[in-house]
């Protein structure tokens, strides 16, 4: 049987080189909120990949909660976002910008004045977060979002969008994973709402929905893909006993606006209750297109995914921190290097750029 994540695939308009994607990573590099040279030069070195999905980045100041991550809602990051996008073009690579607001995941040490912690609903995450001013912090109690900052939200990943369109990006994906504002739309502990927002499956659903379809219309369906973590277990949540009813409700409700790809992470290689193969397949028939599969993969288990049919592209995180060259580590059968954790969230170089390809 021949390999299949060697070989092109066409998502939406772009031909990506062939099914490797490289995941969505915070790395905690943009001084200022602003991306930088050496971000561009750590995109530039994995532009192998077929796709690459950037790190979370802020649609707005409020979506600002780790130290040092970028931003897409001012001109300065539109403009420095260029440099990266056109890196990674000009390797032959294509790049999506993922857009993660961090909603509750947030403290105002991390954040510019005047921004705010905002969430469906007042429930703090008891959890502490670092911060570079000072240090661990406990995570404050968020504002619960009234009608007009729900709404102010989606228009800021529609404007963050066409930012990311502008500075030349392939398309964005919006980050309804790991426990970030949009998921904690979807997730019962977070969301307590009773109104639109709240309560049933299709109104939590309704803000991932909503932010999808505006952003289908600002800059077209096949530039825009989804991250799901059904089972997720990060930044407070856990599973719950309607998860597999509620993605399938969503993915069909996703279907139907025109998004070209859904990514579903499986965080149990981390820690995380495994997502039940129905709850996999329950979303890949309701959405009935793309399917990235994620979530500790290798070489083997990528492929075996791909020729059973579970996905049409595997992305992989921590591997390609650690191996720039890792399409053609995994093609060669050249040993993996290690990535240094230490260094997975600090600022500078080190464990960032540094680390060695292989020579031609």
């Amino acid at each position: 049987m021949s390999e299949k994540l060697f070989t092109q695939f066409k998502l939406g308009p772009i031909t990506l080189n062939n099914r490797v994607v490289m995941a969505p990573m915070t790395r905690s590099r943009a001084i200022g909120n602003i991306p930088n040279e050496l971000m561009a030069e750590y995109y530039g070195q994995r532009a192998e990949a077929g796709l690459i999905i950037t790190e979370g980045v802020a649609p707005s100041a409020n979506g600002l909660g780790y130290a040092r991550i970028p931003g897409a809602f001012s001109a300065a990051q539109t403009e420095c976002w260029k440099l990266v996008a056109d890196t990674v073009h000009a390797k032959g690579g294509k790049i999506f910008m993922q857009l993660m607001h961090t909603g509750r995941v947030s403290h105002p040490d991390n954040m510019p004045e005047g921004a705010r912690v905002v969430a469906p609903s007042a429930v703090r995450l008891e959890e502490q977060m670092y911060t570079d001013a000072n240090g661990m912090q406990d995570f404050p109690e968020p504002e619960a979002m009234t009608a007009a900052d729900i709404e102010a939200a989606i228009e800021e990943y529609v404007t963050a969008s066409k930012n990311a369109i502008a500075a030349g990006f392939d398309g964005v994906e919006l980050h309804a994973a790991n426990g970030y504002l949009i998921e904690q739309f979807l997730h019962p502990t977070t969301n307590l709402r009773t109104d639109e927002w709240g309560g049933s499956i299709e109104n939590r659903n309704r803000f991932a929905v909503e932010v999808a379809k505006r952003v289908v219309t600002a800059i077209g369906g096949d530039r825009v893909g989804i991250r799901l973590s059904p089972n997720g277990a990060f930044n407070g949540l856990a599973p719950f006993p309607e998860v597999k009813e509620q993605y399938a409700q969503l993915a069909a409700q996703l279907k139907k606006t025109g998004i070209v790809y859904v990514h579903i992470v499986d965080h149990s290689s981390m820690g995380a209750p495994q997502v039940g193969d129905d709850v996999k397949a329950a979303i890949a028939s309701g959405f009935a297109g793309t399917i990235i599969v994620s979530g500790g993969l290798d070489k083997d288990a990528a492929e075996a995914a791909l020729q059973a049919g579970n996905g049409e592209l595997a992305a992989f995180g921590r591997p390609f921190i650690g191996n720039p060259d890792l399409v053609t580590k995994m093609k060669e059968g050249i040993e993996l290097t290690a990535p240094d954790f230490s260094t997975f969230y600090t600022p500078g170089e080190k464990g960032y750029t540094d680390y060695a390809l292989i020579e031609a």
